[in-house]
């Protein structure tokens, strides 16, 4: 039997599993059935493709991009009035630049060229550090240096929006842009004595040891969320970058998160940490433990080590199983924490979703377990239901437990961005795809 067909064949068990619970009142009626499996998955696809170039894709070309002064908006509240004064951070256009790089490599839309070239250009002219190298954390609304510490959080988004520019349109000045900021963590951040690396840095690059007066609050010098999207970048860049170094330097953190920061005990992240690995919480964050069980096999492929790759694929489908029992709702919605007592904070968060979504499917690719697809397709339905802003469109930001509407929620804001949501369609689409043999969009012309 291939690989694709066990895959349908437990699409549709999934789908029989599935029919004991009533299904949401918006979601499609399927007919149960050996021959439904690719159906299934067809229709899922159509569903996330067109929300993504036909809801997230499209808002941001039209709502994020101020015009008149360059770059984007700081915030931009849910009924699209623009907050003038607020200061911009820049997660926005790195975030901004990998997304659009990333769509114009499948689709070749020169609108999505043009956004991705706006972001390049304004993290370029508003956000580098001329004279210490790397990123600002903020600016102020005109355009001045604000927050001139530097985190590793930003330098790694960095390092990631520039690289898939460059993949996109070959642009090396972009690629150098990556390396440059790769060596400058490599050189100030990587802790030489327990592994891993800092979280944050003055603006010289100097260790900033006070604790929480990082811009990211951080109550240890390190930090799961840092590390796997520090991982996340290194990938990015291995792909467009092929060196040695790098590549013992991914394999090196992709240890760093299976040993130090994955709790085995539990099977979830350690949040924040001390130099010598020493837990400074005892929080769990269900969204970037999913998260983290998709991008740590992904990484891992891209490092190339067969021994680590067989090890990260079985951790990926130990920490689905465990987020899968202990942090899903009934609705389908992923929640955001717990604690050693239990759950401590039950809302559900527009990225969370998205986290979900890939993260239970890729267990489900790397398992066969039904379940896992049925928590993906549950988790879809509920973005659908609960987090579309369907009137101004895009996504809320966050919804109660009860599937209310959290109440000051900008639609653009320093965090909220077409990042994870964008993401998560373009991941599905193309393992979607994976599984129904679809053939993949060609890139565009360089």
């Amino acid at each position: 039997m291939t690989v694709r067909l066990g895959l349908l064949l437990a699409v549709w068990s999934a789908v029989v599993v599935g029919a004991a619970e009533p299904p949401p009142a918006t979601a499609p009626v399927v007919e149960t059935g050996p021959a439904t499996g690719a159906a299934v998955l067809r229709d899922y696809r159509t569903r996330i493709e067109h929300e993504l170039r036909g809801d997230i894709l499209p808002f941001w070309l039209e709502h994020a991009r101020d015009r008149a002064h360059g770059g984007f908006y700081g915030e931009v509240n849910r009924d699209l009035t623009v907050r003038k004064n607020a200061p911009r951070g820049a997660l926005i256009p790195a975030r901004v630049l990998w997304t659009y790089s990333a769509a114009y490599r499948r689709y070749g839309d020169a609108a999505y060229l043009e956004m991705a070239r706006w972001a390049y250009e304004d993290l370029v002219q508003h956000f580098w550090d001329p004279d210490s190298g790397g990123l600002f954390w903020s600016i102020t609304a005109d355009g001045k240096p604000q927050q001139t510490a530097k985190e590793l959080y930003i330098q790694s988004f960095g390092i990631y929006g520039f690289s898939e520019y460059y993949r996109a349109t070959g642009d090396k000045t972009a690629l150098q842009r990556a390396i440059d900021l790769y060596h400058l963590l490599e050189t100030h951040c990587r802790d030489q004595a327990h592994g891993g690396y800092f979280e944050g840095f003055r603006r010289d690059w100097t260790l900033e040891t006070r604790l929480r007066r990082t811009h990211m609050n951080a109550p240890g010098l390190k930090s799961q969320n840092a590390h796997l999207h520090l991982m996340e970048a290194y990938t990015n860049l291995l792909r467009a970058w092929p060196d040695p170094e790098l590549r013992r330097a991914l394999h090196e953190l992709i240890e760093v998160v299976m040993t130090r920061i994955l709790n085995p005990a539990n099977h979830h992240l350690w949040l924040f940490q001390d130099a010598d690995w020493t837990p400074r919480t005892t929080t769990i964050s269900f969204g970037h433990d999913i998260e983290l069980s998709w991008l740590l096999p992904e990484s891992a492929e891209v490092a190339g080590d067969p021994a680590q790759i067989a090890q990260a694929k079985a951790t990926a489908v130990t920490v689905a199983t465990a987020t899968l029992a202990q942090g899903v709702d009934a609705d389908g919605g992923l929640l955001s924490e717990a604690g050693p007592k239990g759950l401590t904070d039950t809302t559900k968060e527009w990225w969370q979703q998205c986290e979900a979504t890939t993260g239970f499917f890729n267990a489900f690719q790397l398992s066969g377990d039904p379940r896992f697809l049925q928590a993906s397709l549950r988790c879809w339905d509920f973005i659908e239901r609960r987090m579309l802003d369907r009137k101004n469109g895009e996504w809320y930001r966050a919804v109660n437990r009860d599937g209310s509407v959290q109440r000051y929620q900008p639609e653009v804001s320093f965090w909220k961005c077409p990042y994870h949501n964008g993401r998560v369609c373009m991941e599905m689409i193309d393992r979607l795809g994976v599984v129904l043999g679809a053939p993949a969009a060609a890139p565009p012309p360089q």
